[in-house]
């Protein structure tokens, strides 16, 4: 969802229909953010994802799936220089849960393409 959403917020600042877009993604009461932070951001994707968490702020909820720890998070939002990160975090973090999964045997873990059986050779 992440990358998709960042194109949609990019995309619709270029072509001068920001507000509509940024009222899609407010709207819903629950939107789940994937692959939450998989890839860094760039100034102009946080101020985007800035605008559309705080406008979501104390008024709907929202799911950040990430595969990093939320320590890390400052690092993958402008490389952690940015005031946005700051409030980012602050927006996030302000009123939140958080559920960290751990892996009882990271022995036994596999990925998601061995439990489908697709080759890891053709990924």
């Amino acid at each position: 969802m992440t990358l998709s959403l960042l194109l949609d917020l990019q995309a619709a600042r270029d072509n001068g229909n920001f507000p509509a877009i940024l009222k899609k993604y407010t709207k819903p009461v629950l939107l789940i953010i994937d692959e939450w932070l998989l890839l860094k951001l760039t100034e102009p994707e946080a101020r985007n994802l800035f605008e559309l968490i705080h406008k979501r702020w104390k008024k709907s909820s929202t799911i950040f799936c990430s595969q990093f720890r939320k320590d890390e998070w400052y690092q993958q939002i402008c490389g952690g220089a940015s005031t946005l990160a700051d409030a980012i975090m602050d927006r996030i973090s302000y009123d939140s849960y958080k559920i960290d999964i751990e892996s009882a045997d990271p022995s036994k873990d596999i990925s998601m393409r061995e439990v489908y059986g697709l080759d890891p050779e053709k990924a």
